[in-house]
């Protein structure tokens, strides 16, 4: 844990399952990669490009999503407890059964359609 891994592409990469914990992904390529059931808690990922990835049961409990691209992302009974989700884009992110519990957010952070967005600190 507490690696920096800086913009580093892992477009496609797999990590079902790992545990991530710390680690600074700020400004990654981590398009369509596999994140189902990873550990991310209190993960930098300001700035990640996550457009596609799959993040079904991910624990990203207080990470910091500042920025991040989510779009059409699978965040299904993904534990996103904390999270900085300010300025991030969801548009077509599929959020269903996540908990989003006092996520910071903000009026650039943009939600699915259709979708009520939780209240935010």
């Amino acid at each position: 844990s507490g690696a920096n891994l800086l913009r580093v592409n892992f477009s496609g990469a797999n990590f079902s399952g790992a545990y991530l914990n710390g680690m600074n992904f700020s400004g990654a390529d981590l398009r369509r990669a596999n994140l189902s059931g990873t550990d991310l808690r209190e993960v930098n990922l300001t700035g990640v490009n996550l457009t596609g990835a799959d993040l079904t049961d991910a624990e990203p409990t207080s990470a910091n999503l500042t920025g991040a691209n989510l779009t059409g992302a699978n965040l299904t009974g993904a534990n996103l407890t904390g999270a900085n989700l300010t300025g991030a884009n969801l548009t077509g992110a599929n959020l269903t059964g996540a908990n989003l519990l006092q996520v910071s957010c903000n009026t650039t952070t943009r939600w699915p359609a259709r979708f009520t967005a939780p209240r935010c600190l």
